[in-house]
């Protein structure tokens, strides 16, 4: 396990834990642009739970390898949603924003199958 990788790991499972306690704390940051890409309010607590478990699989992967990937592709998969549903609602100068998060699980992934 190289240092890499736990490195860009932690920080992409705090910067997607961060994410989550936004959504959780209904930061106006976050919810106004959900709200305008009609998702429902039902459904926020569901992505927080989401990117909440997928910060912590990151995490548990450390120890337990195949629990980080699991965790890694699901992440991959509800960030490329968050921008297919940014595409959707034609808001494409918020396309960036769901591939701030993005980039780094990918990375860790890299470095993880690399390792």
């Amino acid at each position: 396990m190289s240092t890499a990788y736990v490195v860009v790991t932690v920080l992409a499972a705090a910067w997607v834990g961060f994410s989550a306690l936004s959504i959780f704390m209904r930061a106006k940051w976050v919810v106004e642009p959900l709200s305008d890409y009609g998702v429902p309010r039902s459904w926020w607590p569901w992505l927080g739970a989401a990117k909440a478990a997928g910060a912590a699989g990151l995490l548990a992967g450390l120890s337990v390898p195949v629990i980080g990937v699991l965790a890694g592709i699901g992440l991959v998969l509800y960030f490329t949603g968050a921008v297919i549903t940014v595409i959707r609602a034609r808001s494409y100068s918020h396309i960036p924003f769901p591939l701030l998060y993005l980039v780094p699980v990918v990375a860790a992934l890299a470095l993880g199958y690399a390792a």
